[in-house]
């Protein structure tokens, strides 16, 4: 038998989720991979209003909602763009909107997307894709645990 606990602070959430822009293109989607995204409500993996529009929902039921940036992916901070010297771009030149992964210390990788080019540097920005930007949240709830 299938629970139909409502989602609340505390529980453990199992949902498909797919991410369209303001032009509704999907930027993302957990449906193409075939595995849902799992979380515990209130854990600090999203944000409080995204989690306001998840609450009293059951397993089964669907609901889209859209999110301004700062309830999504926040706005763009300029502190994440980096230069880096062109010279360190050994595999050829940089596009503009190519991305990049970073090695981290602790073994991570960080990507960057390229924004700018000149003769001595190419600027990186190390914000989330999809900072600055309104999306639309369709989500389906497969399980509600407690």
């Amino acid at each position: 038998m299938t629970s139909r606990l409502a989602i609340e602070h505390g529980r453990e959430v199992v949902l498909h989720f797919t991410i369209k822009l303001t032009d509704e293109s999907v930027a993302d989607s957990t449906k193409m991979s075939g595995k849902p995204a799992k979380f515990r409500m209130g854990d600090g993996s999203l944000t409080e209003n995204f989690e306001s529009c998840l609450v009293g929902m059951k397993a089964g039921e669907a609901r889209e909602f859209e999110l301004a940036p700062e309830d999504a992916f926040g706005q763009p901070n300029k502190d994440n763009f980096y230069q880096v010297e062109t010279t360190k771009f050994t595999e050829g030149r940089p596009e503009v909107g190519q991305i990049f992964t970073f090695p981290q210390p602790d073994g991570s990788e960080l990507p960057g997307i390229v924004r700018n080019i000149n003769e001595q540097f190419v600027t990186i920005d190390f914000n989330h894709p999809l900072a600055g930007q309104h999306v639309r949240f369709a989500v389906e709830i497969i399980e509600v645990n407690p």
